[in-house]
């Protein structure tokens, strides 16, 4: 098999840190990390508790984990909460009780942070995933994307490499090699439904008939997110900006056509330059220092960025 081909440029900026993932001054905490993709991504794993896993794990997750650790936008931070609640080696397996409380969007950074310190050029994708029990739903998710010399990029979930989760969903693909028609990328995921392919109905948060978040607007929110995770922006899932923001009433004819043009890059075959000069030229996708964030349980908020 011939070797997949990612430039100099493109492999040095997604093997460093972003100021999201960098340990900082906890970087010590990673000297005995091993440099295998699988181990890391189940080293991961069993750092961290989904703050909906209570039950499959069979653990009433204290309510104050359960509102404010996935709240932490930095891995920096989630390593002192970490530190805080067990100063065990990174390696060894936190039990439930002592672990940090996050959401898919903190598995997938996590991963990405160790990924990124042994070398391997790492990135965190937002789309949509078929395999999280609602039968023809595609849910709001976030993985980790991770280049391989032989195949190139992968997807991998490293929030699936527990057997309780793995049983749980009855997940029967490799979580380290997720099928792309089981994670669809946010702009792939656009594409489908502007091109009537989709019903924009099984894309959200939950079904429509358990509450308002889904559709083309919340598609829409993924693409931003992804857009600005392809450049090493990777805030919070609620964290908001930018074109579309503001839900349905603003996907004017005009905003869908911006989002045409952001899911040509926010797709399965990302254009390096072309990522970069269109999160770097538009101001209403891109990342100001500033977002609203809409925290689930604390309410919003504006903050600021480091």
């Amino acid at each position: 098999m011939p070797s997949a081909h990612l430039s100099p440029e493109a492999a040095a900026f997604y093997a460093a840190q972003s100021a999201f993932s960098d340990p900082g001054g906890l970087a010590p905490l990673y000297v005995d990390l091993p440099g295998d993709r699988v181990q890391l991504a189940r080293i991961a794993r069993d750092l961290m508790i989904h703050r909906l896993e209570g039950e499959p794990f069979r653990y009433a997750i204290l309510q104050n984990r359960l509102h404010n650790d996935a709240e932490t936008r930095y891995l920096d931070d989630i390593l002192r909460i970490m530190v805080a609640r067990n100063d065990a080696p990174l390696t060894q397996r936190r039990e439930v009780s002592d672990r940090f409380v996050g959401v898919c969007r903190d598995f997938a950074l996590l991963y990405c942070s160790f990924l990124r310190h042994a070398g391997i050029p790492a990135r965190l994708r937002s789309g949509f995933a078929d395999y999280f029990g609602s039968d023809g739903f595609h849910a709001d998710h976030v993985v980790t994307e991770y280049w391989d010399q032989e195949r190139g990029w992968l997807l991998a979930d490293p929030q699936l490499t527990d057997p309780v989760i793995i049983d749980t969903w009855k997940v029967d693909f490799d979580p380290m090699d997720v099928p792309r028609d089981r994670f669809l990328v946010a702009g792939k995921a656009w594409q489908a439904i502007r091109a009537g392919e989709a019903d924009p109905k099984t894309f959200g948060l939950h079904p429509p008939e358990e509450g308002p978040m889904f559709g083309e607007w919340f598609v829409a929110h993924d693409v931003r997110f992804d857009l600005a995770a392809l450049n090493k922006v990777e805030p919070l899932l609620w964290d908001i900006w930018g074109t579309g923001a503001g839900g349905a009433r603003e996907m004017t004819d005009a905003t869908c056509e911006l989002y045409d043009q952001a899911s040509l890059v926010a797709c399965d075959d990302v254009p390096f330059d072309a990522v970069r000069k269109l999160f770097a030229e538009n101001e209403e996708l891109r990342t100001p220092k500033t977002v609203l964030s809409l925290a689930p349980f604390n309410g919003p908020s504006e903050v600021t960025l480091r």
